[in-house]
């Protein structure tokens, strides 16, 4: 069992081509012995985003808090908020972004744990 506080998990920025302002921490993952899942907690400073990608596998996504848009793959802006649950299916191109002034959107995304 592992019980961790968000709080005390090393949080690095992302560096990826198209990435703006937006931030990864992994309080669960393989290298706990999760056998099935990783869990990876996403925060977007406002006016920030992901980049506009797709990967081979499907996510699923909770917004802790904040609110924004996640960008679908024909460009179509769907909003998002606090209490929302996202599916990404493998190969959908998509973008999380922040577009408040003020606030960050934190969303916790769950992967297969190959997938980290």
């Amino acid at each position: 069992m592992k019980i961790v506080d968000l709080d005390h998990v090393p949080k690095t920025k992302v560096d990826m081509e198209g990435a703006a302002n937006t931030y990864k921490q992994t309080p669960i993952s393989k290298k706990d012995g999760s056998p099935l899942f990783s869990f990876r907690v996403f925060t977007i400073e406002p006016q920030g985003h992901t980049p506009y990608h797709s990967h081979p596998f499907e996510h699923l996504n909770y917004v802790i808090s904040g609110h924004g848009a996640l960008i679908d793959e024909h460009r179509k802006e769907n909003k998002i908020k606090q209490g929302d649950f996202a599916l990404v299916l493998a190969d959908e191109t998509h973008q999380y972004r922040n577009d408040s002034e003020d606030e960050a959107l934190v969303v916790i995304c769950a992967v297969q744990k190959d997938y980290e």
